[in-house]
């Protein structure tokens, strides 16, 4: 399961889109997202309701207090907003010890209300349970009051034996029935549309009407392919302060153009041990495995390419993250681990003719790096695919260990750890 997390706009279009289906409790959500590109004079044109409604306007950028940050103007008019917005837009800010720029902004109905009126909910999972976290006292202080948040316990496996109302004591009986309803229609929510944690904090109740005026949310993206028609057009976007380099931007602009995944993130470039992984739930897996056995912080990288990309893009893909493993020498030795589970639909033999064209071109750099490298794969095609690794294993000059399916998966990782060990 790999994590992304979403914009705020995101989680709330699909909540205008869905909620009422889940929870039988409508939500109006007036919103907009604003871009670094967007022309805000012509924005009424297309959402009236900004001229008519008084309105809310913040960074939507995947960070927090923003209220505290003086990053956020409450009960303004259109006009207010866009001098906001103009000011800011394109701006660098420091939230913490973190400094970015201002480049996406969601605008919103205002929604007045009293402190006293607003809630908490959070939703969250675990590997054997999924949490549920409620509290009558929302806002910008839950924290101070974590005492007063109730947690619902929820087993993956019986995931409508929800006991809410046991938690709801106090309650008007009116208000208890909405917030039950709601509480486990967004459930259902959460669980459909994959999400692996969505936080409203806060929401109010107006006319038996659920409102979220603050969201946090995170997708697990290996569901794309069940999940991602009720997404729609989803960004997963970089954290903020998060620059990309040349290379990630590289990747990110075939990944745009392709109809396959390529996804590239450099976590230490000049880390040990580098992974070309097929598949997003097998990166997960790979990157953890090496987590576990206690090398982190060697690992130079996480990505995945998948979806049948073809041997133009993984060759591609291949030459650049060789290019940024060869850049730089260690007094030992390197790894490359060539992994991914047993593939549905992509070209085993396809994609690897893509990479031993790049291991073809990277050859003299490779072994002046002294880099070892671990293949292992299954699926379509994977036969022909590892005979031409053995085959360019024997020519190339660098060892190349090469196993199918019927091997563990994650069994080449212990072997390229210890690999990197070896006295040269």
């Amino acid at each position: 399961m790999a994590q992304r997390g979403i914009r705020e706009y995101d989680g709330k279009r699909m909540m205008k889109r869905y909620l009422k289906d889940y929870t039988g409790i409508p939500y109006q959500g007036n919103l907009v997202l604003v871009g670094p590109e967007t022309p805000l004079e012509k924005l009424p044109e297309e959402h009236p309701w900004l001229l008519e409604k008084k309105l809310v306007v913040k960074p939507d950028q995947l960070f927090g207090k923003r209220g505290k940050h003086g990053l956020v103007l409450l009960d303004a008019d259109f006009e207010a907003v866009k001098q906001f917005i103009m000011e800011r837009r394109g701006t660098e800010v420091s939230v913490g010890k973190t400094k970015g720029t201002l480049t996406h902004f969601l605008i919103e109905e205002f929604i007045p209300h009293e402190q006293n009126e607003e809630y908490y909910i959070a939703i969250r999972t675990f590997r054997e349970h999924d949490s549920i976290y409620f509290s009558r006292e929302g806002g910008v202080d839950i924290e101070e009051n974590w005492d007063k948040v109730k947690e619902i316990q929820v087993p993956v496996l019986e995931p409508d034996k929800i006991d809410v109302e046991s938690s709801l004591g106090g309650f008007p009986e009116k208000e208890k029935k909405v917030i039950a309803k709601f509480i486990r229609g967004l459930y259902r929510f959460f669980v459909e549309l994959h999400y692996t944690y969505l936080e409203i904090n806060p929401f109010v109740l107006k006319e038996d009407k659920v409102i979220p005026l603050d969201l946090v949310a995170r997708l697990d993206d290996t569901a794309a392919f069940e999940a991602g028609k009720k997404w729609g057009n989803i960004e997963f976007p970089p954290a903020f302060g998060m620059k990309l380099t040349p290379e990630e931007e590289y990747i990110k602009s075939l990944d745009e153009k392709s109809g396959a995944s390529l996804k590239l993130t450099i976590l230490n470039p000049e880390g040990r041990i580098w992974t070309m992984v097929a598949g997003g739930g097998a990166s997960v897996i790979y990157a953890d495995t090496i987590v576990d056995l206690g090398y982190g912080k060697e690992l130079a990288n996480y990505g995945e390419y998948s979806g049948n990309p073809t041997t133009d893009e993984t060759y591609e893909y291949a030459k650049t993250i060789l290019d940024l493993m060869t850049r730089k020498k260690h007094p030992k030795s390197k790894v490359l681990i060539i992994g991914g589970g047993i593939a549905n639909f992509t070209d085993v033999a396809k994609t690897f003719t893509g990479i031993i064209l790049a291991l073809k071109e990277y050859r003299d750099k490779l072994i002046e790096n002294k880099v070892k490298i671990f293949v292992r794969r299954g699926g379509p095609n994977y036969k022909e695919g590892l005979r031409k690794m053995r085959e360019i294993g024997e020519t190339l000059g660098v060892p190349i260990a090469v196993y199918g399916p019927e091997t563990h998966m994650t069994a080449v990782v212990p072997m390229a750890i210890r690999a990197l060990e070896e006295v040269n």
